[in-house]
């Protein structure tokens, strides 16, 4: 929000996709998007690197997120600390991966991980609403709008031995714009 009210004037046309991970690697490769968003963690890194190397395409770390788990604030789970068996009876959400629906590319951390109760959706409204009034979950890095979800959707700590490297990946043969460099610089302002 802050980009639009810094740089979008009387008139604007700004594109910001939410998508699968496959495709914002494919996005910035064939300069549909200057920039993309996504997560590098000891599972994924191998396959996400190869695959950005093999697209020409660069990684930088933003920072490096314990695992949290999203829960609508009136979940029975909100007074505790969690581990992965105290989410065994209640709803996972993920996010659905399309054509390229390897693993790899799963937008949550631990999607390997067996769940009783699977919800695979295609957009965040629908994922935080289904959280909350499924008392369901999904696990992430932590980062939340609090202008924007808060105070219905917590995050909560999640016990496990893993880590999200959360980065950006830009073309490696292209200077980035202006805009995308203050996009860059607002991320980084939120570190």
């Amino acid at each position: 929000m802050r980009l639009l009210k810094e740089h979008g004037g009387d008139k604007y046309e700004f594109h910001m996709r939410e998508t699968q991970t496959y495709d914002i690697i494919d996005d910035v490769a064939h300069l549909r998007s200057e920039i993309g968003i996504l997560y590098l963690n000891s599972f994924n890194e191998t396959i996400i690197r190869k695959t950005l190397k093999d697209n020409e395409l660069t990684f930088v770390t933003l920072f490096k997120a314990k695992p949290h788990v999203f829960i609508g604030k009136d979940n029975p789970l909100a007074k505790k600390i969690l581990s992965l068996d105290d989410l065994n009876p209640y709803p996972r959400l993920s996010y659905e991966q399309g054509s390229h629906n390897s693993f790899y590319f799963s937008e949550e951390i631990l999607s390997t991980v067996d769940c009783d109760k699977e919800l695979v959706v295609c957009d965040r409204a629908t994922l935080f609403n289904m959280l909350i009034g499924l008392n369901g979950y999904t696990i992430c890095s932590g980062v939340i709008s609090e202008e924007l979800n808060r105070p219905n959707i917590i995050a909560k700590p999640l016990g496990v031995d893993d880590y999200m490297e959360i980065g950006y990946i830009l073309p490696g043969n292209l200077h980035p714009s202006q805009l995308t460099l203050s996009y860059i610089e607002i991320l980084k302002g939120l570190v």
